[in-house]
């Protein structure tokens, strides 16, 4: 019972504690889990975020629950589960209470002002972070740029992009393509 509420504090701690969604969370929750607590191995939890990234859903609440189901099973996926989205839950409630009354203030603006570029630099850390993990960084490199120009140059769709990589990994691996 105790490793189940150190799941839930530790992941509501980074749930609280981290603004820019996912991508944000992830550099945390992997100092904290792997690093600091060493509850799973850097491999595992690589093995985690790419699955979680490959499921529907936010990235941060799939792979606070892969790690909680790796370390707990069911128990523990749902505590971490709870820890990661209650944070956010309650912040936005909080806040939802109280905009109206504050929503022109100037302040409010900068606070926001001054998150932006924080949240930016923590996505962009995460991106970096995952990049130097994997074997060939330059063919991930190169096929980052080439998916940027497909999406963001010829407009196509993310999805049919996700699909044909979907179906290119499986006929590399099927013929042991490197």
């Amino acid at each position: 019972m105790k490793i189940i509420l150190n799941l839930f504090i530790t992941f509501f701690k980074i749930g609280a504690f981290t603004f820019g969604g996912g991508y944000a969370m992830i550099p945390i929750m992997e100092r904290e889990i792997v690093e600091n607590k060493k509850l799973i191995d850097d491999e595992e939890f690589t093995d985690m975020l790419a699955l979680a990234q490959a499921s529907p859903g936010p990235v941060a609440v799939n792979t606070s629950i892969f790690i909680g189901y790796k370390i707990k099973g069911l128990i523990g996926a749902l505590s971490c589960l709870l820890g990661t989205v209650l944070p956010s839950f309650l912040i936005i409630l909080i806040i939802a209470i109280f905009f109206n009354d504050f929503k022109n203030l100037s302040i409010v603006d900068q606070i926001f002002s001054g998150i932006r570029p924080a949240v930016a630099a923590l996505i962009l850390s995460s991106v970096i972070g995952m990049l130097k993990k994997g074997d060939n960084l330059s063919k991930r490199i190169v096929i980052a740029v080439i998916v940027a120009v497909l999406v963001g140059f010829l407009d196509i769709s993310p999805v049919i992009i996700i699909i044909a990589g979907g179906m290119i990994s499986v006929v590399m691996n099927c013929f042991k393509i490197k």
